[in-house]
């Protein structure tokens, strides 16, 4: 397939007349939209011709409030009607999935939490529950017997190696053997 090249001023030609055609079709375009614009507005909004007196005015201004609340009625009923067709839409959509039964399990981040902080997701911030297991024990204090005491004393060897240390431990040693 051998595909011969255009040359370059062949192609800003075609390019140039490919752009006229497009702004060409963009204007008739802008046309019809304001023609269809004109045409609405005398349709939906009559020339508004100013009241000279009071009593006209009041008139007016009364026929304008009901145009008015008729079209929040309708703008109200269309708003409900697309709700209750998105709710719709929604249900109808799992109810989908379900029969397919391809819903695929989101994979699972693991996350740092507290044993608190996630009690608290679970039942919610209506229940405070405290982890702090230690908050509820008893306080209990240690009582030292007085022959533990003894008992460390004479049992402490640094003692005992400072004291036969140097003659004065030798000669104490000789005479408590005697």
């Amino acid at each position: 397939m051998s595909e011969k090249k255009m040359s370059s001023s062949r192609k800003h030609h075609i390019k140039s007349l490919m752009l006229s055609i497009a702004k060409g079709l963009l204007e008739e375009e802008e046309r019809e939209q304001e023609e269809e614009r004109g045409r609405y507005m005398a349709e939906n909004c009559p020339a508004l011709s100013f009241p000279r007196s009071m009593q006209e005015l009041q008139d007016l201004s009364r026929e304008i409030h009901h145009k008015i609340d008729v079209i929040d009625e309708e703008r109200y009923n269309l708003e409900v009607k697309v709700n209750k067709a998105d709710k719709e839409i929604d249900d109808l959509k799992i109810k989908v999935q379900d029969l397919m039964g391809k819903f695929k399990k989101p994979v699972l981040r693991k996350v740092r939490m507290s044993a608190d902080a996630m009690l608290k997701a679970l039942l919610g911030s209506k229940h405070t529950v405290n982890m702090d297991l230690r908050a509820n024990l008893k306080q209990v204090k240690k009582e030292v017997k007085e022959e533990d005491k003894e008992l460390r004393d004479v049992g402490d060897w640094r003692k005992n190696i400072e004291d036969k240390a140097g003659m004065d431990g030798r000669k104490k040693m000789f005479e408590s053997e005697a």
